[in-house]
């Protein structure tokens, strides 16, 4: 199931990037050229209304899907303690010294 949205979020988030490109911004940018006159299509008004209505559904359902994955990955953790993992320590025997290479002379 995870993988499913996390497949979906990806393909929202490519489409978004590609719309917010495709959009005419104020100094031209990437955006598509809106002449022609009433010849077109669709005018560039309504061009503009249907890119900012594709941009928030497609960011809309990227916000779902971004919580989504984040309440499916803190549901799949299961709580732990620090005190219960630890194990008790065995007591071992004292290191003994090392014994000192040189012999000590007076």
């Amino acid at each position: 199931m995870q993988t499913v949205i996390l497949a979906i979020h990806l393909i929202l988030a490519v489409a978004m990037i590609g719309v917010i490109l495709i959009q005419k911004s104020e100094g031209g940018g990437l955006g598509m050229s809106g002449g022609g006159g009433m010849s077109g299509f669709m005018t560039g008004r309504s061009t503009h209304n249907l890119l900012t209505r594709t941009t928030a559904i497609l960011a809309a359902a990227f916000f779902a899907t971004s919580i989504g994955l984040a309440i499916m990955a803190g549901t799949q953790r299961a709580p732990r303690s620090i005190i219960e993992q630890t194990q008790p320590a065995t007591p071992s025997a004292p290191a003994e010294p090392a014994a000192p290479s040189v012999p000590l002379t007076k």
